[in-house]
C-alpha cells in the first residue's frame, strides 16, 4: 500500500474530490485527517474512509480562520507525532462577470481558494521540515492557467495557488520537503448540481474524451503524488482534464 502509515490531512474532504481522495487515500492505507466546515458530512467520510480500510479522524476547519487550522495541527501532531502529507483541496466559487462581480464575492473565493491554502501549507511547514521530509499537495485548476468565463475570483486564487507552488518548492524542497499541485479540468462534482444540462453537454464537447473527470480521478493523482513512487516530482503543475487544452 502507497501511504500505509502516513499522517495524511486533507480540507474539503467532506465531499466532491476531497471525499474522493479521502477515500483513496484510506484504500493506500493512510491515516486520514478529513476537514471541513461540515460535521455531519464529516462524519460520513470518516465511515467510508473506515470502510475502505484505512484509518480516519474528523476535524471540523474553517481554513480562512488561522486559530482553527493550528489547532487542528497541532492536534494531529500531539496524537500522532508527525504529518507526512497535505492536501489543500478546500474550496469555493463565486462565479460572475467583472462587472457585476461584488467585493463580497471576490473576497469569499480569495479567503478560501488562497489564504486557506496559505493558512494550512505555513501551520504544517515547520513540522515537515523538522521532519525531513513531508509533501504538500495544492488543488489548482484549469482555470488558473487559462482563465474563464466570470471566474475571475477563482481564476485569480488559482493562478495565486501555482505561484505558491512553484515557490515553496524552491523554499522547502531543500528541506526535503516536495510541493506539488493539480489542476483538474471538468469534473464531475457537487460544484457542477446547479449547472443546466445544456451547459455541461458544451463542457463535454470541449474534451477530446468526450466527458467530464470523475473525482476519483483526480484523487489517484493525489495518491501517485503523495506516495514516495513520486519522490522526485517537485514544483509540479499536473493537469488533469482529458486533454481539454490540447
Amino acid at each position: 500500500m502507497r501511504l500505509n502509515g502516513k499522517i495524511c490531512i486533507i480540507t474539503g474532504a467532506a465531499q466532491g474530490i476531497g471525499l474522493a481522495t479521502a477515500i483513496k487515500f484510506a484504500q493506500e492505507q493512510a491515516t486520514v485527517v478529513v476537514c471541513d466546515v461540515n460535521r455531519q458530512a464529516l462524519d460520513a467520510a470518516v465511515a467510508q474512509c473506515e470502510q475502505a480500510g484505512g484509518h480516519a479522524e474528523a476535524h471540523v476547519v474553517d481554513v480562512t480562520d488561522r486559530s482553527q487550522v493550528d489547532a487542528m495541527v497541532a492536534a494531529v501532531k500531539a496524537r500522532h507525532g508527525r504529518i507526512d502529507v497535505l492536501v489543500n483541496n478546500a474550496g469555493i466559487t463565486r462565479d460572475a462577470r467583472l462587472q457585476k462581480m461584488t467585493e463580497a464575492q471576490f473576497d469569499q473565493v480569495i479567503d478560501v481558494n488562497l489564504r486557506g491554502v496559505f493558512h494550512c501549507a505555513q501551520a504544517v511547514a515547520d513540522t515537515m521540515v523538522a521532519q525531513g521530509a513531508g509533501v504538500i499537495l495544492n488543488a489548482s485548476s484549469v482555470v488558473g492557467i487559462y482563465g474563464n468565463f466570470g471566474q475571475t475570483n477563482y481564476a485569480a486564487a488559482k493562478f495565486g495557488v501555482i505561484g505558491f507552488t512553484k515557490t515553496w518548492s524552491r523554499e522547502l524542497g531543500p528541506k526535503g520537503v516536495r510541493v506539488n499541485a493539480v489542476a483538474p479540468g471538468f469534473i464531475e462534482t457537487p460544484i457542477l448540481a446547479t449547472i443546466p444540462d445544456k451547459v455541461l453537454d458544451h463542457m463535454r464537447d470541449q474534451v477530446p474524451l468526450k466527458r467530464l473527470g470523475r473525482p476519483e480521478e483526480i484523487a489517484s493523482v493525489y495518491a501517485f503524488l503523495a506516495s514516495d513512487e513520486a519522490s522526485y516530482v517537485n514544483g509540479a503543475v499536473l493537469e488533469v482534464s482529458g486533454g481539454m487544452t490540447v
